[in-house]
Parts: C-alpha cells; sequence; structure tokens
C-alpha cells in the first residue's frame, strides 16, 4: 500500500530568537504520523506567509529562501523513492533518517549470530551444555566463512536473506566444506535458529525456510555383538591403561551412558530404585533429560574394581576415564587385538547397549528408551529397525506355530 505523504512549510514563532527572527519548520507527515525539523532558515514575522507556506514578495533575500524550501521540499519526494526502491518502509522514522542524513543500520547476521552465541556461554552449565555452543561456534564461522566467500563481505543485513541465500549456503557446505548430508542438514538447522530469533523480533517479515526441506539420511548405527562383547571381556592386558579403558567402555555398554555422562558419575548419582537394587540416577549432559538405570553386575563389578582408584577418590568419581580423544585412540588397538572389524569409537558403547544387551534380550523399547533418556521413542526405533537377530527371535514363534502344516492343509489355514 503507498504510503499517504503531506509537506508542509511554517514558521515557528514560539522560538522566536533574539533578533525578532523566527525559524522555518518542515513537517512532514506520513500516513498521520508527523516529522517536525528546521529548515536552518529564519525571516521575520511580517514576511512570512501562512497561506503560502513562503516568504513574502521578490526581494532576493525571498527568492533564495523560497528556492531552498522547494529544493528541499523536492529532495523530500526523492527520499520517498528511495525507500521504495531499498524495500524499506516509507514512514516517518525512516523520512526523518533520511532527511538528517543518518544512515539506518539493518540488523545484521553476524552479529545476531555471535550475541545468540554469546547468551549461550553465559548460561553453560545451566540452561546449556559446552558441546551446544561448540556446535554453534563452528556453525558462525561457516556463516562468516560462507559470507565472505558468496557476498566477499563480512556480514550481511538479515533483510537479505532469501531462499536463495539459504540454498547456496548448504551448497557451500557440500563442496567447499565438504560435509555430509547429515552434518549440512545440522549446520543449516543451527542457521535455522538465528532465522527464528530474527521471525519473533519482527527482524524479518518472510521466513526465508519457506519451501525449504533439509533431508536427514539415515545412517547405520554400528555396535557389538555379543560374541564381541564376550572376547573383550575375556581379554587381558599388560598395559594398565588398556585394561582402564576396556573397562569403561565395557562399563558403558552395559549402562547405555554417553561419554560425557560417564565421566562427570559420582557417587551421588548411585541410589536404589524401586527394587531395592542399585541404580544410576543422572540426567544427561547432551539433552538434560533423566535416565534411571539398573547397575548390571558386570557394570557394579567395574564400579566396584575402581572404587579405589586414586582419581576416583581425589575427584568424586566413579570411574578414571581419560579423554574421549584418548579414550577412542586407545578403543581403536583394542579393536584389533579382540579382531573387531569395525571403527571402535566411546559411543558404540551406547548404540551397544540399545541393541545388543537390551533389545536383543526382549526389555522393551519404551524401557529402553526411559534408560537411554530419549525425549522421542521415534529415536530408539532406530535400534530396533537393524536388529534382524530380534526379527529372527519374533518369528521364531510363527515357524512353531505353523512348523506342522503341510501343502494339503494350507488352504484351511485362515489369512
Amino acid at each position: 500500500m503507498n504510503a499517504k505523504l503531506s509537506i508542509l512549510f511554517y514558521a515557528k514563532r514560539a522560538k522566536t530568537t533574539n533578533d525578532g527572527l523566527i525559524p522555518i519548520y518542515i513537517r512532514v507527515t506520513v500516513n498521520g504520523e508527523r516529522v517536525e525539523l528546521s529548515t536552518k532558515r529564519y525571516t521575520l514575522p511580517e514576511k512570512w506567509s501562512v497561506e503560502g507556506s513562503c516568504m513574502k514578495g521578490t526581494s532576493a533575500e525571498a527568492k533564495a529562501t523560497n528556492s531552498y524550501l522547494d529544493a528541499l521540499k523536492a529532495k523530500v519526494y526523492d527520499y520517498q523513492q528511495q525507500l521504495i526502491r531499498e524495500d524499506e518502509l516509507v514512514n516517518a522514522e525512516n523520512m526523518r533518517n533520511k532527511i538528517l542524513g543518518v544512515e539506518k543500520r539493518g540488523h545484521m547476521l553476524i552479529g545476531i549470530f555471535q550475541q545468540h552465541n554469546d547468551e549461550i556461554k553465559a548460561l553453560i552449565g545451566k540452561d546449556y551444555a559446552l558441546g551446544t555452543l561448540t556446535r554453534y561456534e563452528t556453525s558462525l564461522k561457516h556463516t562468516v566463512n560462507f559470507i565472505k566467500w558468496k557476498y566477499k563481505i563480512s556480514d550481511i543485513d538479515i533483510r537479505k536473506i532469501d531462499h536463495e541465500f539459504i540454498t547456496s549456503y548448504e551448497f557451500y557446505l557440500k563442496s567447499v566444506c565438504n560435509c555430509c548430508q547429515n552434518t549440512t542438514s545440522k549446520y543449516i538447522k543451527n542457521f535455522g535458529k538465528i532465522i527464528r530469533i530474527c521471525m519473533a523480533n519482527g527482524w524479518l517479515e518472510k521466513n526465508p525456510f519457506l519451501n525449504h526441506k533439509s533431508k536427514i539420511v539415515e545412517v547405520e548405527r554400528t555396535f557389538l555383538c555379543m560374541e564381541e562383547i564376550e572376547t573383550m571381556l575375556q581379554k587381558n592386558y599388560t598395559s594398565e591403561r588398556l585394561n582402564q579403558v576396556k573397562d569403561i567402555f565395557l562399563f558403558s555398554c552395559f549402562t547405555g551412558l554417553a561419554y560425557a555422562d560417564v565421566k562427570k558419575l559420582s557417587r551421588k548419582n548411585i541410589g536404589f530404585g524401586v527394587d531395592g537394587e542399585k541404580w544410576i540416577f543422572i540426567n544427561r549432559t547432551k539433552t538434560d533429560t533423566r535416565s534411571n538405570i539398573p547397575i548390571l553386575p558386570i557394570a557394579n563389578y567395574i564400579l566396584e574394581k575402581y572404587q579405589d582408584h586414586p582419581q576416583v577418590v581425589n575427584q568424586d568419581k566413579l570411574l578414571p576415564i581419560l579423554s574421549n580423544q584418548k579414550m577412542n585412540c586407545y578403543l581403536k588397538e583394542i579393536a584389533d587385538t579382540c579382531q573387531i572389524d569395525k571403527p571402535l569409537t566411546f559411543h558404540i558403547a551406547r548404540h551397544t547397549f540399545a541393541t545388543t544387551v537390551t533389545l536383543s534380550n526382549g526389555v522393551p523399547i519404551e524401557s529402553v528408551s526411559k534408560m537411554l533418556g530419549h525425549k522421542n521413542l521415534k529415536t530408539t526405533q532406530h535400534y530396533a529397525k537393524i536388529l534382524d537377530l530380534k526379527v529372527s527371535n519374533d518369528m521364531q514363534i510363527l515357524k512353531e506355530k505353523f512348523g506342522n502344516l503341510s501343502i494339503s492343509n494350507s488352504k484351511k489355514l485362515a489369512i
């Protein structure tokens, strides 16, 4: 809709100078909103025409002043057209800025992104985990590099973000950064949160993610089978460090705890459950959801084995865990010695608990989801999809039921 704009010049008698001169003001009205500014020109009261909004007469002074006012009026109309061309709102505030020569700086993407990350950093340990901050900092770095790569600038007005920006960013992550589909989707998802902040604040009128869909490719999760677990259980190393890493990995296999949760385990996380047995009670580091896990005998044995370890005693921990990087490094050596032909990492222990230890042994998926601390049952269902052994066991009942049927009797079978 076109803005209704009107311009009026008037003499402001209330601000008469000591010399008896009155200042000439310009009043710009846009859709009922007024902007009143001084023209920096003065005149005597008797020389001002209220009806004509100009100076009276044909004197050189009158001609010069009126010519200046006409030029200023023409500029105001030019400013109106500039705002339209720049896709800015034609309102009183923007007209004021144009007349005064004040360049309005829009909300800039990188500044908003950095403020978001700063707020997360201030809430580490309260509302957010350190890993969340690391993820958004990496996402911000990719965003900065993309803008430099695509637009040759260091920052961009949030109003310039459109559907083409999103698709180009996605292409950049895949081609230049060599990110896989799922990693790309995660970075785009992080970027989407910044866009939602802008939308909520009214800085963006249209969501650039409209009609955009970032797909996730389902990845088959690696886990250990029971034979591989038993091989590790029986393996004993001359190196104390390798035995320690092996034991803590197996502890995770029988509790389903991720590295960050095993690392922060302390005595306060051990209590007695509804069955009177020892349980682990912990809030997941990643999602802050509650995980209540009965302690299986093997896991309890490992806890007792290390209860007098100096690191456990001095730091009030349950296990002497190394850094995640070192754990994974040692696990590769353990995989080689145990002849496990899988890319063994600490997180595989969590997958193993979900599949081989629980679901494969008939533990209901709802119970597994609860112990893993999943917010959504669909997350746990990903593990159930890959269990051919579980399918085989479930179908064994049908095999026994229909095992005695012959071809001649098959017509009697109700399908």
